[in-house]
Order: C-alpha cells, then sequence, then structure tokens
C-alpha cells in the first residue's frame, strides 16, 4: 500500500503543478520526459526479467499468453472500457472539463499494465519499484492533463487508491500460497512485458506493442512449472 499512497501523492503534485504552470508547459517538455522516463522503464523491466532461473518458461509463457491475450482482444476490450466511461460521462452540462479531465485521468493511471504488474509485485514481494516508477510516469502525466483539463485530473486519485490499492491486498493474501518459483518466473514475464512498454514509450518500432494482450502471460507460469514438473519425472 506504501507505493500506492505515493503513486497517488505524486499525482496531486503533477496536477497542482500542471493548474500553476498551464501557461508555460508544451509538448517538447513532455515528449524529452516521456524519453527519460521510457529508459527507466526499460531498466525495470530488464532487472526484472534476467532473474529468472527458467528461460524456457517465460518464452513459453510469454507465446501462449500473448495468444490468448490476441484471442480474447483484451487490449481493445480495456480501451472500450475507458470510451464507454467517457462517453457516459463527458456528456453535456456542468463542468464536462473536470469530469473530461477526472474520467480521462482515472481511466489512464488505473487502466494498465504497470499497475497490474507493479501491485503483484508489492503484494506478494513487497518491492515497490514498478509502483513507484509508474508513480513517476503518472506524475508527469498529471502535469500536462491538468494544465489542459484542470482540477478533474486531481480527484482522478481516488479511484486509483481504490484500485490498486486493492489489487494489492489482493496480491498480499495469496501470495503466501504461491510457490517461491513460480514468483520468480511471473517476476521475470513481467518484466519482460514491462520493457514492451518502455519500446511505446520512448516510439520504437513501426507500430505500438499490443502490451495489454500480453496480461495473460504473468499468471502461466503457476501452470507451467507444474507441467514441467510432472513431465521431467515420467520415466523415459
Amino acid at each position: 500500500m506504501p507505493a500506492t499512497f505515493i503513486n497517488a501523492a505524486l499525482v496531486l503534485l503533477g496536477s497542482l503543478l500542471g493548474m500553476l504552470f498551464k501557461d508555460h508547459i508544451g509538448a517538447r517538455f513532455h515528449s524529452i520526459l516521456t524519453h527519460a522516463l521510457g529508459l527507466c522503464v526499460l531498466g525495470i523491466g530488464i532487472s526484472s526479467a534476467v532473474g529468472t532461473e527458467n528461460t524456457l518458461c517465460v518464452i513459453v509463457c510469454m507465446v501462449l499468453g500473448t495468444i490468448l491475450g490476441e484471442a480474447l482482444r483484451i487490449e481493445d476490450r480495456l480501451d472500450s472500457v475507458g470510451e464507454v466511461l467517457r462517453k457516459k460521462l463527458v456528456h453535456g452540462g456542468g463542468n464536462t472539463r473536470f469530469t473530461e479531465g477526472f474520467v480521462t485521468a482515472s481511466v489512464l493511471f488505473c487502466v494498465g499494465s504497470m499497475a497490474i504488474m507493479g501491485s503483484m509485485e508489492a503484494g506478494i514481494q513487497g518491492k515497490y519499484d514498478i509502483l513507484i516508477s509508474k508513480g513517476v510516469i503518472d506524475g508527469v502525466t498529471a502535469i500536462t492533463f491538468a494544465s489542459a483539463m484542470g482540477l478533474g485530473v486531481a480527484f482522478s486519485v481516488v479511484p486509483l487508491l481504490l484500485y490498486q490499492g486493492g489489487l494489492t491486498l489482493l496480491f498480499s493474501c495469496v501470495g503466501p500460497f504461491l510457490d517461491p518459483a513460480a514468483i520468480t518466473e511471473m517476476s521475470a514475464v513481467g518484466g519482460t512485458i514491462i520493457m514492451g512498454i518502455a519500446v511505446n514509450m520512448l516510439g520504437l518500432g513501426k507500430g505500438k506493442i499490443r502490451v495489454g494482450n500480453m496480461l495473460p502471460a504473468i499468471f502461466l507460469p503457476l501452470l507451467y512449472l507444474p507441467v514441467e514438473s510432472l513431465l521431467s519425472s515420467l520415466p523415459i
């Protein structure tokens, strides 16, 4: 939970800065900071990925998990949820700019791979690297959002605390029942996906990597390792 509170505090700070300096923030500022943070995210992903003790597990889980996520169109569905919320809540009357800022920031800060992987790592391993890094990214994003959409961005910390904090508590409850080897490989798979996020942030490649469709891969080591152990125990 501490990392989620830090995440929320950074969003509030970013929102305050965005509203105070809205006339002095340009696209160039946002672009260079995004690239700098992208490099940091890449480093986090690599450090988690190299912790694997079973490279084949990571490869198989990434392949099968991505196929499953693509078949389920997870990223498209997440995007659709965001669009539905925007259309229902950002609709005429009242302070539409406030509502737009609240909904847009809430969806962006909550619906993402780093929120899930960071909550898992915090809840199971008590490590906060991913969530704190996400908090910095969210804080910088909040600066640009708040400069354009105002106070509503700051109020996105409410769903952020509920969603991300709830996930962390959930993973902390199930963590003691998980095999340490599975946790290691889940972290390695998560690190590989985080590298995909970094590639997107840096604008590398011809198209955006659909990291949302890779999320099922994180949980597949829970199935892969028992199956591998069973197969290796069979007589040849």
